[in-house]
């Protein structure tokens, strides 16, 4: 069983308590329910919480499985819990102010817990522990890297050996993740915001990938039904000349890459066409170069939406009226991080984040055309962690 291992952790909450003191200086407990943010502080993801106090040791308390959360995990304290009653009676006195993940915790919830512990007041927990997962330790890294290389060999080299004319985007998913499993992905991708599922991403022919979604991201898709409206359709079929548009998360041990990829099915398509994909493939390459550590992103995103002409921004980061305003995303334990290519976002980069780059353009009667790959930032600019090849890739 891999561990996350000890030294790790240690680091981690240690950076924790130093961002803390940093922005929050009367903090006196935080506590944290998440299992993505258990997991990233303890190694394991239990059913439970993580009690961390400014003045004393933090505690894992797990519900289920306590057992499992002992095999798994080298967090050095860790106690069984049946309610939260249980975790109360060791406080001789509560905190006025807890922070926590408001964005992951339900109020109803919140409720529960608080009836055990009476805080006063609750403040928000999510952005420290968002800037603090940015930046990526060498152990993560590694992860990722090999996590990318198993996306890159998915999408170049496996998918042309699995698209055929008349299937369906349905069946081709599920050749698709059933190819991504056993090639090493861990078979879920994890979203932080709200109400979001995905099992893999944007599997799309022809304009399908231009077709509205709920999904914050230029690219869209038919999907299933009204009720599962991020997966492949049943009844659009490949047919010859179709574009074919792919953009899936790739996990491995919890981190993801993202990365996105086109192919030409039976036929080339335009030379327009081509080209409006090549000019996406430029600016990727030019953001890439500007992940440095001290860039700021919203410079960034301002730099390169500057330098547009009129008619290439039409349709770009999008389709219609439904177009995103940002070009890349931070990625790990979540496919949707910080920092992001957006306005707003002025907080310098750092060594040690990843981000993926995604410019797109959609094009009536084709698709979707760009590419998206995964990099880490580096004092030489983005180094990409997922492939270089570039897309639109023949199959005929």
């Amino acid at each position: 069983m891999k561990k996350v291992p000890f030294e790790e952790l240690s680091s981690r909450m240690g950076r924790f308590y130093a961002i803390m003191d940093k922005h929050n200086p009367d903090w006196e407990i935080a506590v944290v329910f998440s299992k993505i943010n258990l997991y990233y502080f303890t190694g394991t993801m239990p059913e439970g919480m993580l009690i961390i106090p400014r003045g004393g040791e933090p505690v894992l308390w797990a519900r289920r499985d306590f057992g499992r959360a002992q095999d798994e995990s080298l967090f050095p304290l860790i106690n069984p819990m049946n309610s939260f009653k249980d975790a109360a009676a060791t406080f001789s006195s509560i905190p006025d102010t807890v922070y926590i993940e408001m964005e992951h915790v339900p109020l109803a919830f919140y409720k529960r817990f608080q009836r055990h512990f009476p805080f006063k007041d609750v403040k928000p927990l999510d952005r420290q522990i968002s800037t603090l997962r940015s930046v990526k330790s060498p152990y993560e890294i590694g992860i990722m890297e090999s996590c990318g290389n198993i996306h890159r060999r998915i999408l170049e080299e496996c998918v042309p050996n699995i698209l055929e004319e008349g299937i369906s985007e349905a069946e081709f998913a599920t050749r698709l993740y059933s190819t991504m499993v056993r090639e090493g992905h861990h078979g879920v991708a994890r979203f932080g915001m709200l109400d979001t599922e995905m099992l893999l991403g944007h599997i799309c022919f022809g304009e399908s990938s231009i077709y509205p979604t709920s999904f914050n991201g230029p690219g869209g898709g038919y999907g299933m039904s009204p009720a599962v409206p991020l997966l492949g359709s049943r009844e659009r079929r490949l047919a010859m000349g179709d574009l074919v548009f792919i953009d899936i998360a790739c996990g491995l041990d919890g981190y993801h890459t993202d990365k996105t990829v086109t192919y030409m099915f039976g036929s080339s398509l335009s030379d327009e066409v081509i080209e409006q994909h090549k000019k996406c493939v430029d600016i990727q390459d030019k953001m890439a170069d500007m992940l440095r550590p001290g860039a700021i992103p919203a410079q960034i995103y301002r730099e390169i939406l500057d330098g547009l002409d009129s008619t290439f921004k039409q349709n770009f980061m999008g389709f219609g009226k439904r177009r995103v305003k940002f070009l890349g995303h931070g990625i790990g334990l979540h496919v949707d991080e910080m920092p992001v290519i957006a306005e707003g976002f002025n907080e310098p980069l750092a060594e040690g984040m990843v981000l993926a780059l995604e410019p797109k353009k959609g094009i009536k009667g084709v698709g979707m055309v760009g590419i998206e790959n995964t990099f880490k930032v580096t004092r030489g600019g983005g180094q990409c962690i997922t492939g270089n090849n570039p897309g639109m890739m023949p199959l005929y």
